[in-house]
């Protein structure tokens, strides 16, 4: 199933499928290592739930919903 990145919990891995979005923040995913194929990870909510932080490529990056909403990625449920 295909979800956008917001929609993940803390602890949950995923595989990223698409970029989306204006140029620019394409280009700022893609450099951040949001690339298609990369394994992802929530890995800490805020207390009031956005930003939430990535790990990916052994960094972790805090994103806000509304940009992580740009992140298609492949997601299975048990």
């Amino acid at each position: 199933m295909t979800i956008t990145l917001d929609k993940i919990k803390k602890d949950e891995q995923v595989l990223i499928e698409r970029v989306m979005g204006k140029e620019d923040i394409k280009r700022r995913f893609l450099d951040l290592g949001f690339i298609p194929g990369e394994v992802t990870k929530c890995v800490l909510i805020s207390p009031f739930k956005d930003p939430k932080a990535y790990l990916i490529n052994n960094n972790i990056i805090a994103i806000r919903d509304v940009d992580a909403r740009n992140i298609e990625v492949l997601y299975e449920r048990d």
